[in-house]
């Protein structure tokens, strides 16, 4: 199973629900994407998957891959990317990936990089309230005191302090998806993702909710185990009313 997919943000807008309420989406452009490579613990040490998504021309891509490519016969992508997995048995080299996989409801994770601001200031890229905004204050904005004169006699490792500001791999986590359209490779999903319009973004099955369906499933089996156990151990001691 394709544990996601390679796409494009087109840029944010808002649908309504059946009752009339109001929701901002992201478009995101999905797909097709080019199954180019699988890896798996016999050839790598590892079980993935790589994707190719976009095309591009040949003179851009590097000799190593542009001759792998051509053995292979597959077209030369823009953005490649390799997601790990725990079964490729069903995928093989020159497979297309597309919006299919998902489906309304469905939850993601979405990565991609963030905006960049530039040179930023403490309030604005660590949260600082700030100082006294009276009259003769001289430290409106300013960082103001970094570390003890005795000890420790330095400034403490993660100590906040402006400086650049986004241009960061981001990633964004349990967004769920609320319209798809086939035709035009196309999802909208719930709320903001990171970067500016047209930025390649990765979107992924949600780790976390996959997790949580695990855990949950396994529940019933355990506690009707502990149950029956009580049961009989309270038949053998005769405790049982």
């Amino acid at each position: 199973m394709v544990p996601g997919i390679l796409g494009k943000k087109i840029g944010m807008t808002q649908i309504f629900s059946d009752n009339g309420r109001r929701i901002p989406v992201t478009v995101l452009k999905v797909g097709p994407c080019l199954v180019q490579a699988i890896k798996t613990v016999k050839n790598a040490g590892y079980t993935a998957v790589q994707l190719g998504y976009d095309d591009t021309k040949e003179n851009r891509v590097k000799k190593p891959q542009r001759v792998y490519l051509k053995k292979n016969k597959l077209a030369p992508k823009k953005f490649v990317k390799e997601l790990r997995c725990e079964d490729v048995s069903d995928l093989k080299v020159g497979d297309e990936i597309t919006s299919r996989i998902f489906q309304k409801g469905d939850f993601v994770d979405i990565t991609g990089r963030s905006k960049g601001k530039g040179f930023q200031g403490g309030m604005k890229r660590c949260g600082w309230s700030g100082g006294q905004e009276t009259h003769g204050s001289m430290s409106h904005r300013a960082p103001g005191s970094i570390g003890a004169s005795s000890f420790p006699s330095r400034v403490t490792k993660g100590h906040g302090m402006p400086g650049h500001l986004g241009n960061a791999q981001t990633t964004v986590q349990n967004i769920v998806i609320v319209d798809v359209n086939t035709e035009n490779s196309t999802i909208a999903v719930k709320g903001a993702v990171p970067g500016a319009n047209g930025i390649y973004l990765t979107v992924k099955y949600a780790k976390k909710k996959v997790l949580a369906k695990r855990i949950k499933e396994e529940e019933p089996e355990q506690d009707e185990t502990v149950t029956e156990q009580t049961k009989e151990k309270e038949t053998k001691d005769g405790t049982s009313e």
